[in-house]
């Protein structure tokens, strides 16, 4: 078997204290890192029962978290969402329900689309117009983006959708990050028209991405073909427990959101007194253009502090949040220091 292209090839991301270990050895331990969009805040664990983890998933609590899963997100019913140890086991699955053509992304974006679309054998390209999609048999796009926060109006994806189903094709739509979204925008509600995918991601906005849980929402026949794939006990009996509970408190929800976008807030006041200049994201990340990107992550990552760098966009960072007074005040005080040796104070790019 010959080893993948560099198409194929997984590329770095953010969360590797390993690699973050390596390229700032002499840092204070522990890292705080802030190189992804997981909230540091995490949804509040439990005991779990001992069964959980000696016997194998019971078929009744995998329809139950389908059945949770649908009136979190917004799905027509449980039969129009397929749950996976993870979305990142989704994406060539997903790219391969239509036979390999052209799949275009929209990009700039998250890197793992357009390699599962290789794997999955489309010749794959990332594309900066939105009205280029429509000549795609697979198009793919992530809403809000990953890691500039945009956002495609629900409007705009569903005309698009309608076009790919008219020549055969199929529109993916990555929400990871819908939770703290727009969410007046997600197309979750309108899987049963077919032709479309909405991909959820449970990890991030919970905090719990060790857990590995996410789901594919589509059209019946759809969630059918990737659940034949997935196969029986695709989900972990903790991931289980963990959905389900969480999917279904609303309450806690709806308090993070709001402490989520105060501390989004918060970031960007804190890299404003620092003259860093703030040019989109979410509320679980904030997305930072600026000419001395490489000066700032490399200070940063000398104190300790991992923020997550673009090798493709070499004036592009994203900012988690941090989780702690402690962590907060990591990041004030590596950003004083790196304020106070620079010769010039970093200027917004023009777009």
């Amino acid at each position: 078997m010959k080893l993948l292209d560099g198409a194929m090839a997984a590329v770095d991301h953010g969360g590797s204290l390993g690699r973050a270990s390596a390229l700032f050895p002499h840092a204070p331990q522990p890292f705080v890192d802030l190189s992804t969009g997981i909230n540091p805040l995490s949804y509040p664990l439990f005991e779990l029962p001992a069964t959980t983890l000696s016997r194998l998933p019971e078929t009744a609590r995998a329809r139950e978290l389908a059945e949770v899963a649908a009136r979190a997100y917004g799905a027509p019913s449980a039969a129009h969402v397929a749950a996976a140890p993870g979305t990142q086991i989704l994406l060539p699955r997903v790219a391969s329900l239509v036979r390999p053509g052209k799949a275009l992304v929209f990009g700039p974006t998250y890197a793992e689309h357009k390699r599962a679309a290789a794997i999955a054998g489309h010749a794959a390209a990332e594309v900066d117009d939105f009205a280029a999609l429509a000549a795609a048999d697979l198009a793919i796009v992530v809403n809000p983006n990953n890691p500039d926060g945009r956002v495609v109006e629900r409007g705009r994806l569903l005309d698009l959708a309608g076009k790919l189903r008219g020549t055969g094709g199929l529109l993916v739509v990555d929400e990871a990050f819908m939770d703290v979204g727009p969410r007046a925008e997600s197309l979750a509600g309108d899987v049963g028209q077919g032709g479309i995918v909405v991909l959820r991601s449970f990890g991030k906005f919970f905090g719990l991405a060790g857990l590995r849980l996410g789901f594919a929402l589509a059209d019946t026949l759809t969630v059918e073909r990737l659940e034949a794939q997935l196969g029986p006990w695709a989900v972990a009996g903790p991931a289980l427990d963990y959905g389900i509970r969480a999917l279904a408190d609303t309450d806690w929800q709806t308090a993070m959101r709001l402490r989520l976008a105060q501390d989004a807030a918060r970031l960007d006041t804190l890299f404003g007194r620092f003259d860093v200049p703030v040019a989109g994201g979410t509320a679980l990340f904030r997305y930072l253009r600026l000419t001395d990107a490489a000066g700032l992550f490399s200070a940063l990552g000398e104190r300790g502090v991992l923020l997550r760098h673009f090798a493709d966009r070499p004036q592009v960072l994203r900012a988690g949040l941090p989780g702690s007074d402690e962590e907060w005040q990591r990041l004030e005080s590596a950003l004083a220091d790196w304020a106070a040796r620079r010769d010039d104070g970093p200027k917004e790019i023009a777009r």
